[in-house]
């Protein structure tokens, strides 16, 4: 799948892209505003053509002429239960949008995109509803599914809505896994275990002085930057 080129859309420092990248597809291009963001996401992959700019001013002509697919995940603080929940209100909600016109410049095979559990609640549906059904107007069958990444083999409790969306003159429909494939649920003990016992820096010092990382060139070339 590395001849499977994808664009990644409100990249961050590269999480969801680095889902892809180890599934075998191609991070060919990523678009991100937050400069201190940025400074990670090159360091994960040197190898990805950075744009850094809103997507509000992201033009055709930036981008490679052909992309497999997009991903991304607009950003969430306008749905988050834990903010203000304004929505499509909040200019921030709005950049729904700026992902449906990328895609409708472009017309990927395929698109992703994920955001957090609040777009579900009631008063975002009729939201919900209109972005789902401009995706389609732009030439998309799409399905949308609530998912926690504990079901499916990571040690965290993390829920969010997955939008996805096949183009809609290629026969093929998107299935959510089962999460029965993934039981039983792998705990924070599981995934921690083949780490070595962690050494105080000091003696009868449980800090960690002067064994920190300071730098990012003392980071390994097979770890992945956090």
């Amino acid at each position: 799948m590395k001849d499977l080129k994808i664009l990644s859309l409100f990249s961050g420092a590269g999480g969801l892209d680095l889902g892809f990248k180890n599934a075998g597809f191609n991070i060919s291009t990523s678009n991100e505003i937050d400069a201190d963001s940025f400074e990670t996401y090159k360091y994960n992959f040197p190898e990805t053509k950075h744009i850094g700019k809103s997507i509000i001013k992201l033009e055709r002509d930036e981008l490679d002429k052909y992309y497999d697919g997009i991903i991304g995940g607009p950003p969430c603080q306008s749905w988050s239960e834990a903010g203000s929940q304004r929505g499509i209100n909040d200019p921030r909600g709005k950049l729904f949008y700026e992902y449906i016109r990328i895609l409708d410049l472009i017309k990927p095979k395929f698109f992703l995109a994920e955001n957090v559990s609040g777009i579900l609640h009631k008063k975002h549906q009729d939201s919900l509803k209109n972005i789902t059904e401009r995706f389609s107007e732009v030439g998309y069958n799409v399905d949308y599914k609530l998912l926690d990444a504990v079901d499916y083999n990571v040690p965290q409790n993390r829920k969010r809505v997955f939008i996805i969306g096949i183009r809609n003159d290629i026969e093929k429909n998107f299935i959510f896994p089962s999460i029965n494939l993934f039981k039983p649920n792998k705990t924070l003990k599981d995934a921690l275990s083949d780490l070595p016992k962690p050494k105080p820096a000091l003696e009868k010092n449980k800090s960690n002085f002067k064994n920190h990382i300071t730098d990012s060139n003392q980071v390994s070339n097979n770890e992945f930057m956090i």
